[in-house]
C-alpha cells in the first residue's frame, strides 16, 4: 500500500504507459501537421507576394502605373484581363461580392484589370479575399489564380471613336435568316475534293472557289482557265439583288467561300491589284466577326462585321489597307448592345468584353481584272511595281526615315520656294485673327511655324514672337521687323510655362508619323503657362463637309495645263487657299539635318518606294501624300541664281524654269487632331471646329 490510498494493481502501470505513449504520438503528429500546414501557408504567402511583385513590375513596365503598399479604393487584379480570357460579366460578378463597384476598367489584350470600389474598406476586403483565389474561366476549363495590388488612381486614356477606313461600307441584314440557311446549305464541304470546284483545307480555314480558282502560291488567278459550273444560282440571285439596290456597281465572276472555326483566321493582306477589279464584297454568315484593317502608316481599325452583313471594299480600303482576321477564340468587343452592331471597336476600357467566336462562313465575291491596274497606290500595286520609285518617298518606318523624309520633302522644299510662297501668303484667316484679338493686352504669344509672319502683326497689344524651320522665311520676317528665329518645332528654345498663348497654323500636318505629330503638340503645351491657350490648324482629309466644298476645291481654275503654267495672278489665287504651311514641319534634329547634307545611302533609301502624288484641287484619296508646288517662273530662293535652284530627286521639271516641288502632307481625319490633344493629361479641349478645309482645336493647359 501507498500512503493515503489503495494500492495500484500490479498490471496498472504497465497498461497506462502504452496509452500515454499513444497520446504523445498523436500530439506529436498533430504538431507535425500544424507545422506542415503552417509551412504550406507560409509558402503560399511567399508565392502570392512573389506574384504580386511580378504583377507590379509588369504594370509599371506596360502602363507606367505604380502600385502602392497602403490601402486605397482602387485595385489592379492580375490574371483577370481580357488578354487571358476573363470576360467583363464574369469579373464583375466576382468583384461585386465585396462591395459597390464604381468603375471596372478592362484594357484590350492585357492580362490585368482595374476595379474601383466606393470605399477603401471594400477594396481592402476584396484585396484580402481575392489574392491567391483560384477561379475557372467561363466557356473553358482553364483555372487561373488572381493576384491583387493597390493603386492610387487609374487615368486611362480612352480612344476617340474611329471612323471606318475610306471607301469601306458595311450593310447590315442584307439577307434574311432563311436566305442565310439556303446559302450555307448550297456549299458541300463533304463532297469529293476532285470535283469541279477547287476545294482546299488551308492552315487557318477551309476554302472553296467558284468561277476562277485563286492561286495562293502566286496570289493570282488563271484568267484563261475558268472553273466549270460558274457561281451557284443562289449567289447569282443575291448579286442581282445587290446590283438592283445599288449596293454594288459591277457583277462579280469569282467567288471564294471560307469557313472559319473558332481560333482560325486569315493573315493580313491586300487582294492582288492585277488579279481583281476595284470592288470586293464579302458576306458574313453563321456568326459575326471582328476584322482588322491597317494603313501603311500603322493606323489600325477593328471593324465589327455582324452576321448576315455585307462588307464592300472599294478605293483606298480595297487597294491600300490590309485586312485580316486574327486567329483567336474570342473577340474583344463593346459590352454595350450598340457596340455589337456594325462599326469600329473603340478601345473604351470601361465598355470592353469578350465574345466567344462561333463557326463563320464568308462568301467573298470579286470581278477578275482583264487589264493592268492603274490605281494611284503605286507603293502596293503589283501592276505598277517599280514605276516612279525614284521620284517619291515611302511611308517612314522609324524616326530616322521620318526625319529624312521631312528634310527632303518639307524643309528643303520650303527653303527653295520661300520667296514665291511668301508672295502668295497675304490674307490672314479670320478665325485665327479672332483668336489673337481675343487675348488680353500684353499677352506673350508664340507663333510656332510662323512662315512669312503674316500673323505676327495682327494685334499690336500682344508681345508676339515667331519661329520657323526655314531660314529664308525667317529672313523675310526679319525684313518686316518681327521678332523671329530659326528653330525646330519639336525643340523650341523658349522657357517652359512662359507663354500666355501659342498658335500652330498649318504646321503639324507636315510631320510624317503620329508620334512626331503628338510630340509637336506636346511641345506647344510645354511653352504655355497654366491656363494658357493654343490654337492648332491642320489640313483636313474631308474637303467636303456638311455638303459644302472647301475653298481648296472651289478655287479650281481652268485645266491642268493652265494650272501648270503658273503665270500671272492665277497662281497666287490658287495657292492662297492652300494650307498656310511652312518648313517648320520638317522638325529634324540638328544632327539629322547636318547628316542629311551628305547625300549618302541613308537619304536615298527614303525615295526607293512610293507615296502617292496628289492632284491639286481634288479630294484626297489617302492621308499621306506629296502635294505639288509649281514654282512661279522668275521666283527663286533668296540670294540664289537660276542655276543654283535645286529640286527634289526625280522631279520631272527639274530642268525647266518653272519646276514642280513636292511637299509631304498628312491630312487629318475628323476627330484625329482632337484625339491626339486629349491623349495629353495636362490639357482640355475648349473648342474644336472645321474651318474651310482644316480641322481646328483650341486647347487650354491645366
Amino acid at each position: 500500500m501507498t500512503a493515503g490510498g489503495p494500492a495500484m494493481p500490479a498490471g496498472g502501470a504497465a497498461c497506462a504507459r502504452p496509452k500515454m505513449a499513444a497520446c504523445r504520438q498523436v500530439t506529436s503528429m498533430e504538431a507535425g501537421k500544424n507545422i506542415e500546414d503552417h509551412l504550406k501557408v507560409h509558402k503560399m504567402k511567399k508565392k502570392i507576394l512573389r506574384k504580386q511583385v511580378r504583377a507590379q513590375h509588369t504594370l509599371m513596365r506596360h502602363e507606367g502605373i505604380e502600385c502602392i503598399s497602403h490601402a486605397t479604393q482602387s485595385l489592379v487584379i492580375a490574371n483577370a484581363g481580357l488578354g487571358n480570357g476573363m470576360s467583363r460579366h464574369q469579373l464583375h460578378r466576382i468583384v461585386e461580392n465585396y462591395g459597390m463597384v464604381e468603375t471596372l476598367l478592362m484594357p484590350p489584350n492585357k492580362p490585368y484589370s482595374f476595379v474601383k470600389y466606393e470605399s477603401t474598406e471594400e477594396a481592402k476586403k476584396a484585396f484580402d479575399a481575392l489574392n491567391g483565389k483560384e477561379v475557372t474561366l467561363e466557356d473553358s476549363d482553364q483555372d487561373i489564380v488572381l493576384y491583387c495590388n493597390f493603386v492610387e488612381k487609374v487615368c486611362w486614356k480612352n480612344s476617340v471613336p474611329t471612323s471606318l477606313p475610306p471607301d469601306l461600307k458595311v450593310i447590315e441584314n442584307i439577307i434574311s435568316p432563311e436566305e442565310e440557311r439556303k446559302m450555307l446549305e448550297s456549299i458541300d464541304w463533304k463532297g469529293d475534293e476532285n470535283t469541279q470546284n477547287a476545294q482546299k483545307t488551308l492552315k487557318h480555314r477551309r476554302v472553296k472557289h467558284f468561277g476562277y480558282e485563286f492561286r495562293y502560291d502566286n496570289n493570282d488567278v488563271d484568267k484563261d482557265k475558268p472553273l466549270p459550273g460558274g457561281l451557284p444560282e443562289i449567289c447569282i440571285s443575291f448579286l442581282e439583288k445587290c446590283l438592283k439596290q445599288g449596293y454594288i456597281k459591277h457583277k462579280p465572276d469569282q467567288l471564294t467561300v471560307n469557313q472559319y472555326e473558332p481560333g482560325q483566321g486569315i493573315p493580313p493582306h491586300i487582294d492582288t491589284h492585277s488579279a481583281f477589279e476595284d470592288e470586293i464584297i464579302s458576306l458574313s454568315l453563321g456568326s459575326e466577326i471582328v476584322m482588322d484593317f491597317k494603313h501603311p502608316d500603322g493606323h489600325t481599325v477593328a471593324v465589327m462585321l455582324p452576321r448576315r452583313s455585307l462588307l464592300v471594299m472599294t478605293g483606298e480600303s480595297r487597294y491600300l489597307w490590309t485586312h485580316g482576321i486574327t486567329p483567336r477564340k474570342y473577340d474583344v468587343i463593346q459590352a454595350s448592345e450598340l457596340g455589337q452592331k456594325v462599326g469600329t471597336i473603340t478601345a473604351d476600357v470601361r465598355d470592353l468584353t469578350l465574345k466567344r467566336r462561333e463557326t463563320r462562313t464568308s462568301f467573298t465575291f470579286r470581278k477578275v481584272r482583264r487589264s493592268s491596274c492603274n490605281c494611284i497606290y503605286l507603293s502596293v500595286c503589283d501592276s505598277q511595281k517599280g514605276q516612279q520609285r525614284q521620284a517619291e518617298p515611302s511611308f517612314p518606318h522609324n524616326e530616322l526615315e521620318a526625319s529624312e523624309l521631312e528634310q527632303e520633302y518639307v524643309h528643303k522644299v520650303y527653303e527653295e520656294i520661300a520667296t514665291h510662297f511668301s508672295s502668295t501668303r497675304h490674307s490672314p484667316w479670320p478665325r485665327v485673327v479672332e483668336f489673337l484679338r481675343s487675348l488680353p493686352e500684353g499677352s506673350i504669344v508664340a507663333d510656332v511655324g510662323c512662315g512669312n509672319g503674316k500673323y505676327l502683326g495682327i494685334n499690336k497689344d500682344l508681345y508676339m514672337i515667331g519661329c520657323d524651320r526655314s531660314k529664308n522665311l525667317v529672313d523675310i520676317c526679319g525684313e518686316k521687323d518681327f521678332q523671329v528665329f530659326v528653330c525646330d518645332a519639336l525643340s523650341v528654345p523658349i522657357r517652359s510655362g512662359s507663354c500666355d498663348a501659342c498658335i500652330s497654323i498649318a504646321v503639324i500636318h507636315h510631320f510624317s508619323t503620329a508620334e512626331r505629330r503628338l510630340a509637336a503638340i506636346r511641345e506647344l503645351v510645354r511653352l504655355l503657362k497654366p491656363g494658357g491657350m493654343a490654337l492648332i490648324y491642320v489640313w483636313a482629309m474631308e474637303q467636303e463637309y456638311k455638303n459644302q466644298k472647301s475653298k481648296y476645291l472651289k478655287e479650281k481654275h481652268g485645266s491642268k495645263d493652265k494650272e501648270a503654267s503658273n503665270t500671272g495672278m492665277s497662281q497666287r489665287l490658287l495657292d492662297d487657299q492652300k494650307p498656310d504651311s511652312s518648313c517648320q514641319g520638317s522638325a529634324c534634329s540638328d544632327r539629322l539635318l547636318d547628316d542629311s547634307e551628305d547625300k549618302g545611302c541613308a537619304a536615298k533609301q527614303v525615295v526607293d518606294s512610293t507615296l502617292p502624288v496628289h492632284t491639286n484641287r481634288t479630294c484626297f484619296h489617302t492621308q499621306d501624300m506629296l502635294v505639288p508646288w509649281h514654282l512661279k517662273g522668275g521666283i527663286k530662293k533668296k540670294g540664289a541664281s537660276v542655276d543654283e535652284v535645286s529640286f527634289p530627286a526625280g522631279c520631272k521639271e527639274s530642268q525647266e524654269l518653272s519646276p514642280v516641288f513636292h511637299r509631304y502632307y498628312h491630312v487629318f481625319r475628323e476627330g484625329e487632331l482632337e484625339a491626339a490633344c486629349r491623349s495629353l493629361d495636362c490639357v482640355r479641349i475648349l473648342k474644336n471646329y472645321y474651318d474651310q478645309g482644316n480641322w481646328c482645336v483650341v486647347l487650354e493647359k491645366l
